[in-house]
């Protein structure tokens, strides 16, 4: 005959456990798996190679090299203000949807539903990521477009709200992404879509450069409404870009609320 484990010993109190069995509050749950994905982005060569080194180069080079017209006054106070949206586009977009979908793929994702950090957590968990990493992209571009003369200029509180927005909605749109497709689909839809916007974003070709039709059509997307939206605080010094941060807040909604009803977890 067996008898049941003393537990006196360890708690002091008979029929309990020390440490006591069950799941971590949930605040240091999401900081946990924040602090877990912020390490592996940031290990990750290629993810460095797409959010820190091509916005880099790009900035040094197109600010030393005289390729693009960009009109009056310095060429990097133009180029600034779109790299740093470029820079949110590959890490909240390209980035996230890329890692995601692999995970997907993987059963990462699977197998992190079934723990007891619910999805909603893990979603927080990779957002907080994003955006540490995304301090990071800005503060390290900020030097260095000062070091190469930049002047900016404008309402912080702006430009506080143009990244977040544009957050949000590249967010909502990369995870719609990687839930949707097969992981080597959203590997080549992601860097096709990241390349496009370069191009044809206003991050290095200004907008008006492109005919009439196509120039309306591009200034409703994303990346476009960003960079502009940055371009005329930190160039111009407007106040507010209410019309830039309206489209970026309608693709928010739109982008997070698709990826949240078609979100496939496996």
């Amino acid at each position: 005959m067996t008898s049941a484990p003393d537990t006196t010993a360890t708690t002091g109190t008979p029929g309990t456990y020390a440490p006591a069995p069950g799941a971590a509050p949930l605040s240091r749950m999401i900081r946990a798996q924040a602090a877990l994905e912020t390490k592996m982005l940031l290990r990750n060569g290629e993810q460095l190679l797409l959010t820190i080194v091509i916005p880099t180069l790009l900035l040094v080079l197109f600010s030393a090299v005289d390729v693009v017209d960009t009109g009056d006054g310095k060429a990097v106070d133009f180029l600034a203000p779109g790299v740093l949206a470029l820079a949110v586009l590959s890490t909240a977009f390209t980035g996230q949807a890329i890692a995601t979908g692999f995970e997907r793929r993987y059963g990462v994702l699977k197998r992190l539903g079934a723990s007891p950090l619910p999805r909603w957590g893990l979603m927080t968990a990779k957002t907080l990521s994003v955006l540490v990493t995304e301090v990071l992209q800005i503060a390290l571009l900020t030097v260095i477009a000062f070091a190469l003369g930049w002047s900016p200029h404008g309402n912080p509180l702006a430009v506080l709200l143009l990244l977040v927005l544009g957050t949000a909605a590249f967010s909502g749109l990369g995870l719609l992404m990687a839930g949707t497709l097969k992981a080597e689909a959203t590997l080549a839809a992601a860097n096709l879509v990241f390349l496009l916007l370069l191009v044809g974003g206003g991050v290095i070709v200004p907008l008006d450069r492109f005919p009439g039709a196509v120039e309306s059509a591009l200034a409703l997307l994303p990346i476009s409404a960003l960079s502009d939206g940055l371009r005329d605080v930190l160039q111009d010094g407007a106040a507010m870009p209410w019309g830039d941060l309206g489209i970026l807040a309608v693709w928010a909604v739109l982008g997070l609320g698709a990826a949240a009803r078609f979100f496939r977890w496996e």
